[in-house]
């Protein structure tokens, strides 16, 4: 994608953000791998309604800031930790969705296997271990989890997702939402109720019919 398309892309993921209330004031950042390997980044301390092309950072896998005179997030370590360890992963979104925070502060994963669209889209959702913002431990505290999962919580924080491209990623920061609404919406009935491994099997082999992904899944031994 030609770098202006991609970032016109980028500030449209912000401003849905925003609208959706997944952030207040300045919270949050969305980050995508360019055609040349650097980092299109939010910058600090900006809302996400405000952010405009121009406003983006471009930085190399180190961090280094290339193009922009707006400082990068403190955040920038944990999205570098992604693409350095998930050679498929083209863009991160980082968000405090209300749902999936709430899970997130609980220090509950989303680990039910009980709804269709989430098993095929990303499964389970893991909770990462609490790390100070800003510092090496956030990055350190995803790196078990995110090898293996396109979705994890921030203990006490918010959620982190990722994907081939903007879209997929910030899709599956929506998907998580509607994942984390309907988990807590099932608990005032009793609780889901799971399927069987069986169900759960067919439908990871059919993951690569509907949404063009391997038939592996986090949390199932096959």
């Amino acid at each position: 994608m030609q770098m202006q398309s991609l970032r016109n892309e980028l500030c449209d993921i912000c401003h849905r953000m925003w609208q959706n209330g997944w952030v207040a004031a300045n919270d949050g950042n969305v980050s995508a791998l360019t055609e040349d390997n650097r980092i299109l980044c939010t910058p600090s301390g900006v809302s996400k309604r405000d952010v405009m092309p121009d406003m983006l950072i471009v930085t190399d896998l180190s961090g280094n800031i290339l193009e922009g005179n707006r400082r990068v997030s403190t955040e920038l370590p944990m999205h570098l930790r992604c693409y350095r360890d998930r050679p498929d992963v083209r863009a991160v979104v980082h968000a405090h969705p209300p749902m999936s925070t709430t899970f997130a502060v609980a220090n509950k994963p989303l680990d039910d296997y009980a709804m269709i669209e989430t098993i095929l889209t990303f499964g389970t959702v893991p909770v990462a271990p609490y790390a100070v913002p800003g510092t090496d431990q956030v990055p350190e505290s995803i790196a078990p989890l995110i090898a293996n999962h396109d979705a994890v919580l921030l203990r006490a924080h918010g959620a982190i997702t990722v994907g081939c491209d903007l879209i997929t990623a910030y899709y599956r920061m929506e998907t998580l939402e509607q994942f984390a609404r309907i988990t807590l919406y099932s608990k005032l009935l009793g609780g889901a109720e799971e399927l069987t491994r069986e169900q759960v099997e067919e439908l990871i082999d059919r993951r690569s019919q509907f949404y063009h992904m391997p038939g592996v899944h986090p949390g199932i031994e096959k």
